[in-house]
């Protein structure tokens, strides 16, 4: 399992309130579907993140969603970029990815991380705990999660979680990927080798070619094939026919959040936009192309925050984007 081309919906204020976003969301996922992505991902959070929006924003919650897709969709594979292991008892997790995977014909992708949204667990009631804390609870849950995954009952008598012959039935499949998400150098990219089949690395753009070689280093303290072990970058693509809109569409969407690209300087508007891919979707596919894919990572992953929802423009990104990666 490879993650070439996938599309994540981060976004869910779109205009008709409640009642339209739903369909909304769903034609989303057809759309990408039909224009040749291979995978849609939700984010696994309970409050918009900041940076988007507000934490009183809509958001759904990422298993109930994906769930719901897998009945309007046959053929796309479906992911959480990604899942945050504080949230849910690690067997349950196991559960309910596998349920995903029977309910879709074997179409789930597990997608995980440490997670980091304080005040989520804050506010909901979830342990947040240490830096430290929140990596050790996910090596943890992995050896209960990777076993459940591959047919095995676990054991596991650990400081965060226990796990005695855990059962889970039905599995259509004993092969479901598993997707580390996150930038630490030591510890993310160290479970990566250990356990995963993909790795979505969380970094700027600038910084891929040092996050690729220290993978190389993890995966060979561990006598693993690194070409076994896929990678990805999640980009946000503000995508026009008309790039110059799209641009303007940009300093919008960034002066909305309290940056006016021509108050902060050069380098600071380079620093914040980093991750952003703008442009026409010839521009943008040559931007993706050059920072991404050049440099060794293996799929790309966009979200369009201003304006995925609208028809056809995830079409136009896919027409640019599918020849890079297939």
């Amino acid at each position: 399992m490879s993650i070439r081309l996938g599309y994540q919906i981060p976004n869910f204020s779109y205009p008709g309130g409640v009642a339209e976003l739903f369909p909304t969301v769903i034609a989303q996922a057809q759309e990408a579907e039909s224009a040749g992505f291979d995978t849609v991902l939700v984010m696994d959070h309970f409050y918009q993140l900041p940076g988007i929006g507000a934490p009183d924003e809509p958001m759904l919650e990422a298993y109930t969603t994906l769930g719901a897709l897998a009945t309007a969709t046959s053929d796309i594979n479906l992911s959480t970029l990604v899942t945050g292991n504080t949230y849910r008892n690690p067997a349950m997790l196991a559960k309910t990815i596998t349920t995903l995977d029977v309910i879709s014909g074997g179409r789930a992708i597990l997608g995980l991380g440490a997670g980091w949204f304080e005040l989520e667990h804050q506010e909901m009631g979830y342990e947040f705990g240490t830096f430290t804390d929140r990596f050790e609870r996910l090596e943890e849950a992995l050896q209960i999660i990777e076993p459940m995954l591959r047919g095995s009952k676990p054991e596991l008598d650990g400081k965060w979680y226990q796990a005695h012959g855990t059962r889970n039935q039905p599995q259509l499949r004993t092969d479901i990927p598993i997707m580390l998400g996150g930038g630490g150098e030591k510890k993310t990219f160290g479970m990566a080798a250990r356990y995963a089949q993909h790795l979505n690395i969380i970094a700027p753009a600038t910084e891929l070619p040092r996050k690729l070689e220290a993978l190389a280093k993890r995966c060979e303290e561990v006598e693993r094939d690194r070409s076994t072990l896929k990678t990805s970058f999640l980009a946000t693509v503000v995508l026009d026919e008309d790039g110059d809109k799209a641009r303007a569409n940009l300093v919008d969407m960034m002066k909305a959040r309290g940056l006016d690209a021509e108050e902060v300087g050069a380098e600071k508007w380079a620093e914040a936009t980093d991750r952003f891919f703008v442009g026409s979707p010839d521009e943008v596919a040559v931007q993706i192309k050059t920072r991404v894919l050049d440099v060794g990572i293996d799929g790309i992953t966009i979200n369009m925050i201003s304006n995925g929802h609208v028809p056809g423009l995830i079409t136009l990104a896919a027409n640019a984007l599918s020849p890079l990666v297939n």
